[in-house]
């Protein structure tokens, strides 16, 4: 026999060595056991009757065994392809069960990564809107902010996955309310952009950048006149500097004037100066906490004072010298009445009535957002948050209360510096 007959005489018993079964014998082999098919696979026939296949191996001296799956979903064919795949991997010093675990997370993880991408705007938006369930002070507040959405964004992009979103899509559905129902139109932006922020932190989505927030705002029509129209009346930025200067020279009293200026100074709701202690002030850093009791969402703020707040804090303490002292600290109303007691909303009320200007004291704020959206390039976050308005989840508000608080400092201070500019403002009077 040449030597070319010897060697496929040596490959076929090789074969039969390990070819052992055949598929027939496979379905009725029933003894318990494990049963040799050759080249470390096993059929393995439990008390049962059940069947699966087994690859057994050695690997740096150590027998183990790896699972290779039910013989009612795989045949023997296949059972067999697997085992020399795995066989391959010895060869190479690679364990097989390892090997097979890592495929295994690689997997699941390109599975989750494609789940994450194909999020809709609708379930992220009612997942952020669950995730911050205990963030909204009421029902009502809770319900609006998810029904806007509902009724407004859903309809145009609500099937739309976060990752294939885009600015025309959201222009679509901000367009036929942008002017006919200005202030919903903003509060649907503003919901929007939050659930956007929010599906990035997540991963659904890279989100939008701040210049493309700009460029979707100029894409829609002027809807400030609206807008005006339906808020608390706000008093147009580039005149708050007029009627500042004129409540400073007023007839009202010196703590009905610096805390007028506080409040505006500081974008604050009139109910958080009005009873602002003290004890909520620190020089030293420049700035003034306001616990969450005081707060309309029920969490502690932080307010960074520009030069002009801490000049009107300083004018407040030569109004009641008694409370400074080199041993103590001052405690209590940082603005009073006569009696020493808080000072009444409607003061500030009448003080405008007084000047026959159409503003109200909350729709400074209003004056304040508009200034830091038109004029300036802070951050929508950082304006939000600046209002005490509820910002992101817990993750980003935690970034935008530590790490900017030095850019929240420079935004403040600005917002003073364009209120002096505009002193000499002319006044709006309302009409007689």
């Amino acid at each position: 026999m040449d030597d070319a007959a010897k060697n496929n005489k040596s490959k076929t018993q090789k074969s039969r060595a390990r070819n052992r079964f055949t598929a027939v014998a496979v379905r009725n082999l029933n003894e318990v056991g494990y049963h040799h098919d050759g080249g470390g696979l096993y059929l393995q026939v439990s008390p049962t009757k059940t069947k699966s296949w087994v690859l057994r191996y050695t690997l740096n001296k150590s027998v183990r065994y790896m699972g290779l799956g039910s013989a009612a979903d795989w045949t023997l064919a296949e059972a067999r392809e697997r085992a020399h795949k795995y066989r391959q991997l010895l060869t190479d010093g690679i364990d097989p069960q390892t090997f097979r675990e890592q495929e295994r997370l690689h997997r699941t993880a390109q599975e989750t990564e494609a789940s994450r991408l194909r999020r809709t705007f609708a379930e992220c938006a009612k997942e952020y809107h669950d995730a911050n369930a205990d963030d909204w002070k009421n029902t009502k507040h809770k319900d609006q902010w998810i029904n806007t959405l509902t009724t407004y964004a859903f309809p145009v992009f609500g099937k739309v996955p976060m990752s294939q979103l885009t600015r025309d899509q959201i222009r679509q559905a901000l367009l036929p309310i942008w002017k006919s129902k200005a202030e919903t139109a903003s509060r649907v932006l503003q919901r929007i952009r939050t659930t956007i922020n929010y599906g990035a932190a997540m991963g659904y989505c890279n989100g939008l950048d701040s210049e493309q927030w700009v460029q979707l705002k100029e894409t829609l029509p002027n809807n400030s006149k609206q807008l005006a129209g339906e808020n608390h009346p706000s008093c147009p930025d580039g005149q708050v500097g007029a009627v500042l200067h004129a409540v400073m020279r007023g007839t009202s009293s010196d703590a009905v004037k610096l805390a007028f200026a506080f409040i505006v100074l500081t974008a604050a709701r009139s109910g958080e100066v009005r009873f602002a202690m003290w004890e909520e002030i620190d020089l030293e850093t420049r700035m003034w906490t306001i616990p969450k009791e005081r707060m309309k969402s029920e969490r502690k703020h932080t307010v960074p004072l520009s030069k002009a707040a801490l000049s009107i804090l300083t004018r407040a303490k030569e109004l009641r010298p008694e409370l400074f002292t080199e041993k103590t600290k001052p405690t209590g109303l940082i603005f009073t009445n006569l009696n020493g007691g808080a000072l009444s909303d409607m003061t500030f009320t009448q003080v405008l009535r007084r000047m026959k200007v159409d503003h109200t004291m909350h729709g400074f704020r209003a004056s304040f957002r508009t200034w830091g959206a038109s004029t300036t390039n802070y951050e929508h976050e950082m304006l939000e948050f600046a209002l005490a308005h509820v910002v992101g989840d817990k993750t980003v508000r935690a970034y935008l209360r530590s790490d900017m608080v030095e850019k929240r400092h420079h935004l403040m201070q600005d917002w003073a510096d364009y209120i002096k500019s505009k002193e000499g403002a002319t006044l709006v009077l309302r009409p007689e």
